[in-house]
């Protein structure tokens, strides 16, 4: 029996793709096809995929093409399966003529022509564009514009910002269709907008925006009051529009993996999570004013909760916050430390604006711990340690672009689905604003 293999993603799988398939089946007798999981496109560069690994899966199942179905996980893998399925004949499409003639030593390589005039990235490009509208005051804009061309289906059309910023932005949102101060001419403009405005100014441009059918991205705390986030996430849902926490951390596929690892049992039972995030820097934003109203505990709060709440859950049963204020009038904190106690765990977050500690990320088990090194929040690899040290495990993971991208494509996947594809799920972002708020009311507070 002559065994061929061949691999692709086959997102929003189209006749081109069952051409190829049917092709390659008749080169042998026994077709497997390799369906690439969602973290190894990721590191290929390929992070505007539209459908789930099982729905893509389940497409190429529904051909009865293929004989089998398996998934590629890990770069080195198509030698692997070569050798343990017995494959005679490799089988890809004519646009990767060369690239895999490496495998010749395996197997035999054909290049298949591919059908002309239709491609999964025509089939995207062809859905009309979401109209996306940048809100703040803050050089880090540039960032999310670049990397917005990375994405399919997103397009930035226009900014609102203070007229003091214009010196700190790029030529590219210097060029913009729309650029104005006036947020309400912004929102005729646009789908959805990205807001990184300082957290007071939050709730009530959410409130508008959705008010007039915008989709929203914040950088949390999304609401300062939980009563105004409950608000928004009502008329969110009422509307039928998304309204996502912007933590680019959440979408780092290091960290979700980290994530999937602690959950599985790999370190036994979490005892304790410690983070810090802490900055020398001020924001780089434009004046005293708006640094101030970026404190500590906003600035950094969400992402050091992230983990601990993702992990230990949110219905902690104490904490105590304790606080450098500089400025009570503002409440303006430059280092916070926050303490959890959950019934079977502890928990602690170190924040701060002008206080520098080491920003790594910690969390310890019954069998042994995690460890992500400093800026955890950016994480590329952390390890996996024991007891005995030749027992340790380390991990590795591409993040491009901090992570933009990739919650773009999540917000954009949301948009045209109707499902809200956010890492954070209500109850951890609800939680961000509850902390916020017994800061600000000084309940649990401490200051020092």
């Amino acid at each position: 029996m002559k065994k061929v293999i061949t691999y692709g993603t086959y997102d929003l799988f189209h006749f081109g793709h069952q051409r190829l398939l049917e092709r390659a089946k008749a080169l042998g007798d026994y077709l497997i096809v390799g369906v690439t999981a969602d973290g190894f496109d990721r590191a290929r560069g390929k992070i505007n995929v539209q459908q789930s690994l099982m729905e893509r899966m389940e497409a190429v199942k529904a051909t009865g093409i293929a004989d089998e179905v398996i998934v590629e996980e890990y770069e080195g893998q198509k030698i692997d399966d070569i050798m343990r399925y017995g494959v005679d004949i490799f089988a890809i499409g004519s646009d990767w003529v060369g690239y895999f003639d490496y495998l010749k030593e395996y197997c035999q390589v054909v290049y298949l022509e591919r059908t002309a005039g239709v491609s999964s990235s025509e089939l995207r490009a062809e859905k009309r564009e979401l109209k996306l509208g940048l809100v703040g005051e803050t050089p880090f804009m540039n960032k999310i514009e670049t990397e917005s061309h990375y994405v399919n289906g997103v397009k930035i059309i226009g900014l609102c910002t203070s007229p003091s910023l214009s010196y700190g932005l790029s030529d590219a949102l210097k060029t913009l269709p729309c650029i104005t101060d006036d947020y309400d001419a912004l929102l005729k403009e646009v789908d959805a907008v990205y807001i990184l405005s300082t957290p007071h100014n939050h709730y009530p441009q959410i409130k508008k925006a959705l008010e007039l059918g915008k989709h929203v991205l914040c950088e949390p705390p999304i609401a300062l009051e939980v009563n105004q986030w409950r608000e928004l996430n009502v008329l969110a849902k009422k509307k039928g529009l998304i309204l996502m926490d912007a933590i680019r951390t959440a979408y780092s596929t290091a960290y979700y993996r980290m994530l999937l690892l602690v959950k599985s049992g790999r370190i036994g039972t979490v005892m304790s999570v410690d983070s810090s995030c802490t900055s020398l820097r001020d924001n780089d934003l434009p004046n005293e004013e708006l640094r101030e109203k970026w404190n500590s505990i906003c600035t950094w709060g969400p992402n050091a909760m992230l983990p601990i709440f993702q992990i230990l859950g949110t219905t902690y049963s104490q904490k105590c916050i304790t606080s450098h204020i500089e400025d009570e009038s503002i409440m303006y904190d430059n280092f916070t430390k926050i303490a959890f106690v959950y019934p079977h765990a502890v928990a602690s977050i170190k924040v701060g604006k002008g206080v520098k500690t080491e920003g790594e990320l910690v969390i310890s088990g019954t069998t042994g711990y995690i460890y992500v090194p400093a800026p955890w929040w950016k994480t590329e690899y952390f390890e996996i340690r024991r007891e005995d040290p030749s027992q340790n495990k380390r991990y590795f993971y591409q993040l491009d672009g901090e992570g933009i991208r990739y919650e773009l494509v999540s917000f954009l996947k949301a948009i045209e689905s109707g499902k809200n594809y956010s890492y954070i799920n209500d109850v951890v972002s609800e939680a961000f604003v509850k902390v916020v708020e017994d800061y600000y009311r000084k309940i649990d507070v401490i200051s020092i």
